[in-house]
């Protein structure tokens, strides 16, 4: 059975980009698992690059590191809701993707090759009317993605103030089939995998 976990990294509670998650993720059926998690209540520790140390191996996470990794590794799909931050993902959602290097490095998790079989998306939303500002993000989620398992795709909607998101009608309506049937193969503005 499918289960989304959606990792709120924006520091604005109810923003535009959860907003216009929340808008895609009811249309999931309702036999799909959905949890919410907000980075900013689980904070982790800064990351510390040990892997050319010793034995380069992680101890086992403790804390908001341990949740954080068992709800990535339970979940069949992971929703990665971050606002575009200086062209990329927010601070939070960047040390989270950070700690992925730690967590496929602690002996018996067998990270990596549980990730395998995860599909990866993104949502997010630009206060420019160009496009393509999202692409470092959606390069940035895109390749992580396809280090470890699959790519779903990217939802970006246009919003610069609060609540400007329910002005974008075009973005809500993607949202209403951004995880329906296709939703992999499909271009979703500005969504277009890189070539290579």
């Amino acid at each position: 059975m499918r289960s989304f976990l959606f990792l709120l990294g924006g520091n604005r509670r109810d923003g535009n980009t959860e907003t216009l998650a929340r808008h895609a993720a009811a249309a999931l059926p309702p036999d799909v698992g959905q949890r919410w998690l907000r980075l900013d209540d689980h904070p982790l520790p800064p990351f510390q690059d040990i892997r050319h140390t010793g034995d380069g191996l992680y101890p086992v996470p403790e804390g908001a590191a341990k949740l954080l990794a068992d709800a990535t590794l339970d979940a069949t799909d992971l929703v990665i809701v971050s606002p575009l931050y200086w062209y990329s993902v927010s601070a939070t959602t960047k040390l989270y993707l950070d700690h992925w290097s730690a967590w496929m490095r602690v002996p018996g998790y067998d990270f990596k090759a549980r990730m395998a079989g995860k599909t990866v998306w993104a949502v997010t939303t630009i206060s420019e009317e160009d496009e393509s500002v999202a692409d470092p993000l959606i390069g940035t989620l895109r390749l992580s993605a396809e280090y470890f398992g699959s790519w779903g795709g990217a939802l970006v909607g246009y919003a610069n103030r609060p609540g400007d998101i329910l002005r974008d009608t075009g973005a809500l309506e993607r949202a209403a089939a951004f995880f329906g049937p296709g939703a992999a193969r499909r271009a979703s503005r500005a969504s277009d995998p890189a070539p290579g």
